[in-house]
């Protein structure tokens, strides 16, 4: 299994990553989800602190993706309609950006809050505002609830497109993503009928002549 992708799948470096992000985020969502209700207490503190550190992961391997893109190639595009290919552009861009602000935006609320944020209690990152602002912590925390909506709504269009391509269309948009599934075979569009053999013909012969009858 090849490390480095090829024109027709994705290689080990880019699915470890793709699978490892989407696993991190929904992570991240479910945490958020569950703490934003929970009453102050010591237990909301260390559920706050792993959902940061998560999201901090999520925007670091979505730096290393980035530059492991610069060194990797891309698979072919598997052939869709004009209309479809473009659709997909859109959802992928808006889930790269997604990616990178959400992380920010988190980052950014923690910091004009006047928290310190730390990576799984391992070392410190630097206070981005320079300090409490109550104004800005309200902006970065609108952009962050309302972000992680539209990211779902861009994860749930991801999915249900690859699992289409999958289904209906039965092509290798979500096969060369997946190590366990393997290419399907090229099925043609249209099968021609085969060529039907002429039926062989005698040969002409020419007519023998009537011998007249000279019996007197």
């Amino acid at each position: 299994m090849a490390f480095k992708s090829d024109a027709n799948r994705w290689g080990v470096g880019a699915r470890t990553l793709h699978w490892i992000m989407a696993l991190l985020i929904i992570g991240a969502g479910i945490v958020g989800l569950y703490m934003s209700d929970l009453p102050n207490s010591p237990q909301k503190i260390r559920i706050y602190a792993l959902h940061k550190s998560v999201g901090l992961t999520v925007l670091a391997l979505l730096l290393l993706r980035f530059a492991w893109r610069l060194a990797d190639r891309r698979p072919d595009e598997v052939p869709m309609p004009p209309l479809q290919a473009m659709a997909a552009r859109v959802v992928h861009l808006l889930l790269y950006a997604l990616m990178l602000l959400l992380p920010l935006s988190g980052w950014v609320y923690n910091s004009a809050s006047g928290y310190p944020l730390q990576w799984f209690g391992l070392f410190n990152l630097p206070n981005l505002t320079g300090g409490a602002d109550p104004a800005l912590k309200d902006v970065a925390h609108e952009f962050h609830e309302y972000g992680f909506w539209l990211l779902v709504i861009a994860l749930v269009a991801h999915a249900g497109a690859a699992l289409k391509h999958h289904i209906i269309d039965r092509d290798d948009t979500l096969v060369r993503m997946l190590p366990l599934l393997r290419r399907r075979a090229a099925v043609p569009t249209s099968v021609e009928p085969a060529p039907v053999a002429a039926a062989p013909t005698a040969a002409a012969t020419p007519a023998e002549p009537v011998k007249e009858n000279t019996t007197p």
